[in-house]
């Protein structure tokens, strides 16, 4: 079976957490500081916080941002669910609106008609490392008093087409580091920030409301238990060491894909880099023929020795958010009918163009098959 994802892990990696087992410490050390610093110079953002994950880098930032009871965050309905919970978390609301049908991120005109008197924030999604257009958004925030809170959890590496790099616009950035991304530290996420106040708040509400210059048992506002450990935060220097040529493998993948998918008719490919903006390469997503049984896809592939997931469901159509905000089929139409036929492909470094010409002669031969029986039942 060819998998969905693999991490790229190597001595380098295995060096790095051996060092820190043999510290002894292994929570809030100098591996932390490190990670962090790296990671913001990376990207290009004076600063940097580890965390536990992204989803709760997600809820910091959006604390930090003023989001708090009652206020409504605008944001996208085709994402990772973590994007809608966070704001959930503070009992916010999260107010979707529609997508972009070509880059799939969050639309600016659509977001914008969904503002209203109660509105703190704009939430904007950086889908499959595609960068956002923030600039768009921007021009919105300033207009009506809104913050932004970036959800860079699948663009580390995505570029805007004015040159600047995801997450060092100014804005809290959070980027996530699960096993399938970019870089990994197994589980963990990182707020990068332009602001000393929100770095200080956020490393304070990581670590239970603790502030730096108080003593462990001493905490001044509420927090959490958001910390990342210094094994994790090693593994993720070793990974930001090797990030360049893993982004690399990413983007030559991505372009066998698409010669090895050419042609098949109705299939749908990720769009290409426009207009200076660059994509981080994070998942290879494709849209399915129209009509196609995708649940049968799926499964035909698995036979033939391919991994591959439904990605992603569209969030306001899950049951929670359906019974707690009312939420309906039909009100974004772009993002249902993306939904309804994205199919992941196996995507990460090392994979081989044999590989490749496999995943894609499986789904070729898929698509046939259903097609094939289609006709029989004509």
């Amino acid at each position: 079976m060819i998998p969905l994802a693999r991490p790229v892990l190597g001595a380098e990696e295995e060096r790095a957490v051996v060092e820190v087992l043999r510290s002894g410490r292994l929570s809030l050390g100098p591996r932390m500081e490190e990670f962090e610093r790296l990671f913001a110079q990376r990207i290009g953002a004076p600063f940097a916080s580890a965390v536990s994950s992204g989803t709760a880098g997600l809820h910091l930032a959006l604390r930090a941002a003023g989001v708090g009871e009652g206020c409504e965050v605008v944001t996208s309905p085709f994402s990772f669910v973590a994007s809608a919970n966070a704001v959930v978390y503070e009992n916010a609301i999260p107010v979707f609106a529609d997508i972009d049908p070509v880059t799939l991120n969050l639309s600016p005109e659509a977001a914008a008609a969904a503002v209203g008197p109660r509105t703190a924030a704009l939430l904007p999604v950086h889908i499959f490392g595609y960068p956002a257009d923030l600039p768009a958004f921007e021009t919105i925030a300033a207009r009506d008093g809104l913050a932004i809170v970036e959800d860079a959890c699948e663009a580390l590496g995505a570029v805007h087409a004015d040159g600047v790099k995801v997450g060092a616009r100014g804005h809290p950035a959070v980027f996530a580091f699960y096993a399938n991304k970019q870089l990994t530290t197994g589980e963990g996420g990182m707020v990068a920030s332009c602001d000393g106040a929100i770095k200080e708040r956020v490393d304070s509400e990581r670590n239970q409301g603790r502030a730096v210059d108080m003593g462990w048992l001493e905490h001044d506002r509420l927090g959490f238990n958001y910390r990342l450990s210094e094994i994790a935060c090693a593994l993720g220097t070793a990974q930001l060491g090797r990030l360049d040529g893993m982004l690399a493998d990413r983007a030559a993948l991505a372009v066998r894909y698409r010669e090895a998918l050419a042609g098949i008719e109705g299939l749908r490919l990720p769009c290409p880099d426009r207009g200076g903006e660059r994509r981080g390469w994070f998942v290879f997503v494709v849209q399915l023929p129209a009509g196609v049984d995708r649940d049968a896809v799926v499964g035909e592939l698995a036979r033939r020795g391919v991994q591959s997931k439904p990605y992603l469901p569209a969030i306001h159509l899950m049951s929670f958010y359906r019974e707690r905000f009312g939420f309906r089929e039909g009100q974004f139409p772009v993002c249902e009918q993306v939904a309804a036929r994205s199919l992941a492909l196996p995507f990460f470094p090392g994979m081989s163009e044999a590989q490749v010409e496999r995943v894609a002669g499986a789904l070729r031969g898929a698509l046939a098959q259903r097609e094939g029986r289609a006709a029989a039942r004509r």
